[in-house]
């Protein structure tokens, strides 16, 4: 028996199981529940585990997602490793709170099991709710599969905790299809994960403690009475640990890989890139069809390839700069959209990326899977087919439309 498959144990479990059982390897404290569709089964499995024993953590049901997170940011105070997953109206509610902690340079791990937003009434799955926060301060990285899930949210710990970064991060899977999409993946064990993480190291910069008070969150600016320079201060530091979370989360997947064997690309994952002429931008669970898309089209002849993003904040500019330098047109398929450019978030990163770095290439928009829907192999061929034709239509191009 090999030294990586004495670690190795099969599962069978769906998106959200996943998630549950990657936190109960991370040993957090602090766990605060509230449900929501369609995280709901990803908190009743951990509260199963608290409840049997396989999980020591406190348990915290309290009445509503704004709670859920002012109690953990009291807790991590503390010096508690803590947890949460919201959707949707959730992530509306606890807004508050979730605005505030990345401020504070709190670290935690929480799963979004995103979920397109009201209104129209929606309770299916879409990345509206996420993108809507994605300027707020989290890390965001998206997940393909069920495995990606499990072993992001472990890396997710040791990238918040890490010294040089010390804030939150948001693990995102796509509702309905990997929250409940049931596959077999691999369960890591728990020495594993514990030589991993290694020491705890939650709250080395502030704690709560009766010995030695002091005040948390000061009130800054001209009204203060401290000046607008230690506001400055704190944003000027927030910003450079987002920017430098990149080269940590590269540092910690490359970790990760060499003591499980299971290799997942850290900011963007090129496929079948090399030689490719076209090339389609994924985010999450969509990206399966679309490498079977490119596989079909491969066999066919043609020259295509994906370009998948996995962290999404901070945006890995250099590395996606890299993968559309390949190809001579590109397309960005968004599961969500941004009002104020009549396209998708990824799509106006793209272009940033093209035009920050001088790039001559068309981009193609693209909208699908909203409230759900499929987006298949079929989609996919239609878009790449719009990207060989190079013309920019005036508005994105909504894929699931007459469907």
């Amino acid at each position: 028996m090999t030294a990586l498959a004495k670690h190795k144990k099969m599962i069978v479990v769906d998106g959200n199981e996943a998630a549950a059982r990657g936190v109960a390897l991370a040993r957090p404290d602090v766990v605060a529940v509230y449900p929501i569709t369609p995280q709901s089964s990803l908190v009743e499995a951990l509260s199963a585990m608290i409840a049997g024993g396989e999980l020591d953590a406190e348990l915290m049901n309290v009445e509503g997602e704004h709670s859920v997170l002012s109690a953990l940011q009291g807790a991590a105070l503390a010096g508690a490793r803590t947890y949460t997953a919201t959707s949707g109206p959730g992530l509306a509610f606890m807004f508050e709170p979730y605005i505030r902690q990345p401020g504070m340079r709190l670290p935690m791990v929480m799963s979004l099991v995103t979920r397109d937003t009201l209104t129209p009434q929606c309770v299916w799955g879409g990345h509206q709710d996420a993108m809507l926060v994605r300027e707020v301060g989290w890390i965001h990285m998206y997940c393909e599969t069920v495995q990606e899930i499990l072993d992001t949210v472990i890396m997710g710990y040791k990238v918040a905790e890490h010294p040089e970064i010390m804030l939150p991060v948001n693990v995102n899977h796509d509702g309905n299809y990997l929250s409940y999409g049931v596959t077999s993946c691999e369960l890591p064990d728990q020495a594993l994960v514990d030589d991993f993480l290694g020491p705890k190291s939650v709250n080395w910069h502030v704690a709560l403690d009766p010995e030695r008070p002091m005040g948390v969150d000061p009130l800054v600016g001209n009204a203060g009475g401290v000046g607008p320079s230690m506001f400055v201060r704190y944003r000027k530091g927030q910003t450079e640990a987002m920017a430098h979370s990149l080269e940590v989360i590269s540092e910690v997947h490359a970790d990760w890989a060499k003591r499980t064997g299971r290799h997942h690309a850290p900011l963007i994952e090129e496929y079948r890139l090399d030689d490719a002429e076209l090339a389609l931008v994924t985010l999450g669970s969509m990206t399966g069809a679309a490498k079977d898309c490119c596989d079909m089209l491969r066999d066919s002849g043609r020259k295509v390839g994906i370009i998948k993003v996995k962290t999404f904040r901070p945006f890995p500019a250099l590395a996606m700069r890299n993968a559309l330098s390949k190809v001579k047109a590109v397309g960005v398929v968004d599961r969500s959209v941004s009002y104020g450019w009549n396209s998708g978030p990824v799509y106006q990163d793209t272009l940033t990326v093209i035009g920050k770095f001088g790039l001559k290439l068309p981009a193609i928009p693209f909208i699908a899977g909203l409230a759900g829907a499929d987006i298949t192999v079929a989609h996919f061929e239609r878009a790449f087919d719009l990207v060989a034709k190079g013309e920019a239509p005036p508005g994105p191009v909504w894929l699931n439309e007459k469907d």
